[in-house]
Parts: structure tokens; sequence; C-alpha cells
């Protein structure tokens, strides 16, 4: 586990779950965008908010809700910033970290549908706000591209799925005919 503290941090208390007032509005301030836009590589990241609900099954803790947020990615190609705005829902399963450490090294985990998010906690806290962050990353575009990036491959040299495809040579070899 890493030593450092998250960027942005909000702790939920297991023992105080069952009486918190539900859902629960957390937002990132100024300086804990900048340092999450640092972390995930992202020219700027002007909003981060999530409204949230958490409900206890024995030691599991889900926590569903939405997050929402603006940021600006630089493109893939010509590193410009791509705006983009993420407003999804999420469903997260927080186990205890001795639970999530039980698996041994190289044995087979099946996880459903509804298990894809899940994150350990401990000592009976939960960090809603690095799980934010977390779900932030993992919802922002892997692959941004701005208006004017395919120009710019174009004029770089870079062929096309079309061009580069194995039915290329076959069209090529059509039109010599």
């Amino acid at each position: 586990m890493n030593d450092t503290a998250p960027e942005f941090s909000r702790i939920v208390r297991l023992d105080a779950i069952g009486r918190m007032a539900w859902p629960e509005t957390i937002e990132a301030d100024d300086s804990e965008r900048e340092a999450l836009a640092r972390r995930f590589g992202f020219v700027s990241l002007d909003a981060l908010s999530a409204r949230y609900s958490m409900t206890r099954e024995g030691k599991t803790v889900i926590a569903t809700g939405r997050i929402e947020a603006r940021l600006a990615q630089p493109c893939i190609a010509t590193g410009e910033p791509v705006p983009e705005k993420i407003s999804e829902d999420f469903s997260i399963r927080f186990i205890p970290e001795e639970e999530e450490s039980a698996v041994e090294p190289g044995e087979e985990l099946e996880l459903d549908a509804g298990e894809c998010d899940m994150l350990p906690y401990s000592d009976g806290r939960i960090d809603m706000g690095e799980a934010i962050a977390e779900t932030l990353a993992l919802g922002a575009n892997p692959y941004p591209r701005s208006p004017g990036a395919d120009a710019w491959l174009r004029d770089a040299g870079v062929l096309t799925e079309e061009q580069a495809g194995p039915f290329a040579a076959l069209a090529a070899l059509q039109k010599k005919k």
C-alpha cells in the first residue's frame, strides 16, 4: 500500500455509516484538483464532485452514487488540450484488506460484474475521496483526440486503419489493373 497521503482524502468511518445522513456530497478544492491533475496527467481538472450513499452488508460496504467532473487531457497526437465532461453513476464494493490479501498468489479469482469495482479498506476506515479519484481516472477517456488529430497524423505520415489494414494491399492492386 502507498504510504503517501492521497491528494483528495475523505475518510468515512465504518461505525458512522449507519448514523450518517445520505446522500453525502464531496467536492475537491482547487489544490486537490491541481494535485489530481498532476497525478493523472490531465492538463486541468476544473471540477470534481460526487454524491453518494453507503450501506453495509456485514464487513462489506457498498457505495453507490454519481461522479461529476470537468477536465482537459492532452491529445494523444497533437498534445493540444481536449476538454471532457464526466457524469456517470458508480458502484464500489469495499472489502476488508485482510480478505483481499487472503487470495494466494497465482490463485484464480472469479469476479462477477457486480464485483469489478472492488477496493480494500483497513482500520475501519474508507477513503471515499481516494475511491472517487480512482473512479475519475477510470472514467476519463484513455485516448483523447483533438479535432485536428486526424489531419496532424496524416501530415506526419501515419496511415489510417483502412490504409494499413489487411485489405489495403488488395485495394492497391485493384487500382493498378
